[in-house]
């Protein structure tokens, strides 16, 4: 007997959905997809308990009319697919026809459908694969599915769900996802009775990240829209500054279909280099559109994975979409404020404006001497054991600058008293208007006054020496004029803490740069363009690196390339290329991992092939050659670095990926003091 046995049909049909249906998201990813390619507007989905109880996905699609109703549960029925060559250029999200047989065989399934063309709908049951009914119902033109109790006939799949909140988590991904590649699509997320997610489906993308992944996240981000060829990139990705420390909200999608694509994220990646700091990671919504037959989509069970016929020109058509952005649309980093400490808090402000109303009318009010309250039996009173008498005698009281307590039969007229002594302190102490410069200053003598009784008796003292004074430098407090179009005007204020200039900007703006970072990536930019410090040092012995087929070719049609970085290299043949001279901060066993690096950049088609040893190199000169936060800098040096920020706008960051400069807005600080 033989050993070999063919599967029952049940047996197989649960085999084949445990490759589609892997937890609830899974079921409701390809019940969204068929809402989309029936054309929907609107579609709802409700779960409860993470999805394992109760599914319902309910779209405004074209329906299914009823002599389809029972095929479309068959393996490998589809409307999207008739021929072989349909393949080659998928343009629908399904097309494998084994979403709902794979489902229906794995729950209590419920269809309600109706198309236009028919007058009553369709209401259509199957559990576990085998049909229970078909009967008519009431139901608007569209289609609703309802999944009951899913892997209730696999005990042992149902174990490996996990809790309901992680289940209910995935499900919200994937209609966030579907909801941010088709922001045309209005959709309602209910999980437990709750709407937590509702899209407008205006058709603005915008709107859509704005309700999917939040305000905050919307205001960060900077729009994209590139073509190169047949490839267009469409989209948005956040500033430099407001980058990640992982990847999760890198979002691609290619022709609507959410995938997950190394190319693009490498693209990505490069193109903030030097933007963002080492561990973070920037974030984008990019939707690629390219025609059907460069990609194949049919290579993975869930089709989030795809392959490119050329990844090349993706590469480049997300790299220049990305580094166009940053260069068009990212500005210098804004400074703000925490909203509890500032006055635009209505309380505050009323409270503000409140206690201003009271001293202000206490100035303007006429002041009447007034004698001072008699004390409560019960308060306190500091001068309660102090009697004014005019019999008794006069009892010695502590002084208050100088003014004693005795000279006044009222207490309180100490303070009068010491006005009058602030008021001549301020007086006699009282600054002076300038003096020109160039002025002679000499110390007047006051004429000398009759000498009194107790003059006489005191001690002479010493002559006063006379000199003259000679006002030779004036100290200039207006701002220098040092950059001016003719809109933007810049003048430089100063410098704080030896570590920040400060410059006015339009008298409108003031702007704060760190001198340190500022000068390091403008050494950084310099160097890199010039290959200054990179020259070359005639090896002893040449070193020979053995490529790939595709790496050698490129490596000798651009030997040129290596030459503009200070590499002697030539052809040696047999896949083999031949370095003479290197540049002399290159260890000699580093030569061959650094050739096997520029070529492999050759080879991907990119114009800046510096490999990470010798970016270190620039990044370590820059940084050591730049002026120390700290360090005591002319005016002169700090104003001719601020001309050239302004002159070269793309440097926004130091090598490393932190802010050069900051900004900060007149009418921000103005609300602070309350003046806004």
């Amino acid at each position: 007997m033989g050993v070999i046995n063919v599967l029952d049909k049940h047996v197989a049909e649960l085999i084949a959905a445990g490759e589609v249906v892997e937890r609830p998201a899974s079921v409701i990813k390809e019940l969204i997809e068929n809402a989309i390619d029936a054309g929907a507007k609107n579609i709802t989905v409700e779960i409860k308990n993470g999805g394992t109880t109760f599914m319902r996905v309910t779209d405004d699609g074209c329906g299914i009319q009823r002599e389809d109703v029972k095929v479309a549960f068959l393996r490998h029925a589809t409307s999207k697919v008739r021929e072989e060559q349909d393949l080659d250029s998928i343009a629908t999200l399904g097309f494998r026809g084994e979403a709902l047989a794979s489902i229906s065989a794995v729950s209590r399934l419920q269809l309600i459908t109706r198309s236009e063309k028919e007058d009553a709908g369709t209401s259509y049951t199957i559990e576990g694969g085998e049909e229970k009914e078909l009967t008519d119902a009431g139901c608007p033109v569209g289609t609703t599915f309802i999944i009951r109790d899913l892997f209730f006939n696999i005990p042992a799949r149902a174990k490996f769900l996990k809790k309901d909140v992680s289940e209910g988590i995935n499900v919200s991904n994937i209609v966030d996802k579907t909801a941010l590649s088709h922001p045309e699509i209005a959709f309602t997320y209910i999980r437990d009775g709750k709407q937590v997610l509702r899209t407008f489906g205006d058709g603005k993308l915008l709107s859509a990240i704005y309700s999917v992944l939040g305000r905050e996240f919307a205001g960060s981000l900077m729009p994209v829209e590139y073509q190169l060829n047949e490839i267009c990139v469409e989209g948005y990705v956040t500033k430099p500054v407001n980058a990640r420390p992982n990847r999760n909200m890198q979002n691609f999608f290619i022709n609507g279909r959410y995938v997950r694509s190394r190319t693009a994220m490498a693209a990505l990646e490069e193109a903030y280099k030097g933007s963002v700091m080492v561990g973070k990671f920037p974030s984008c919504v990019l939707n690629i559109s390219l025609p059907y037959g460069m990609i194949d989509v049919n290579v993975h069970p869930a089709k989030i994975e795809v392959r490119f016929v050329n990844e090349r020109p993706v590469f480049d058509a997300v790299y220049h979409a990305v580094k166009s952005s940053l260069m068009k649309n990212d500005s210098r980093k804004q400074a703000t404020f925490c909203s509890e400490t500032a006055f635009h808090d209505v309380r505050k402000v009323s409270t503000f404006n409140t206690a201003q109303a009271v001293f202000r009318k206490a100035e303007e009010a006429p002041q009447k001497p007034t004698q001072p309250a008699k004390p409560a039996e019960d308060e306190f009173n500091p001068f309660a054991s102090v009697r004014f008498d005019a019999g008794a005698p006069k009892t010695e009281l502590p002084s208050i600058d100088g003014v004693s307590l005795s000279d006044s039969a009222n207490p309180f007229d100490v303070y009068s008293k010491k006005a009058v002594g602030n008021a001549k302190r301020e007086e006699k102490y009282k600054p002076q208007p300038p003096v020109p410069i160039g002025t002679v200053i000499k110390p007047t003598v006051p004429a000398p006054a009759e000498p009194t009784a107790e003059e006489i008796k005191a001690e002479p003292e010493p002559p006063c020496v006379q000199e003259e004074i000679v006002v030779t430098e004036k100290h200039n407090s207006e701002p220098v004029v040092l950059y001016q179009q003719q809109k933007d005007e810049l003048q430089y204020v100063g410098e704080l803490f030896d570590t920040y200039i400060i410059v006015e900007i339009n008298r409108k703006e003031m702007m704060l740069i760190d001198k340190h970072a500022a000068h390091e990536r403008i050494i950084y930019e310099r160097l890199k363009a010039e290959n200054a410090g990179a020259s070359a040092q005639l090896l002893l012995t040449p070193v020979s690196v053995t490529l790939g087929k595709q790496e050698y070719d490129a490596a000798i049609s651009h030997l040129d390339m290596f030459a503009r970085c200070s590499f002697e290299v030539e052809d040696f043949g047999s896949s083999t290329v031949l370095v003479r001279s290197a540049p002399q901060y290159i260890d000699a066993a580093e030569i061959a991992d650094c050739i096997t690096e520029m070529a492999n950049y050759i080879a991907m088609g990119k114009n800046d092939i510096f490999t990470e040893k010798m970016d270190w190199f620039y990044h370590n000169v820059a940084c050591r050659s730049a002026i120390k936060a700290g360090n005591k800098n002319s005016a002169k040096e700090l104003i001719e670095i601020v001309k050239t920020l302004e002159e070269n706008p793309q440097i926004r960051y130091c090598p490393h990926g932190r802010p050069v400069c900051i900004v900060m807005k007149k009418s921000e600080i103005e609300r602070q003091f309350g003046r806004a």
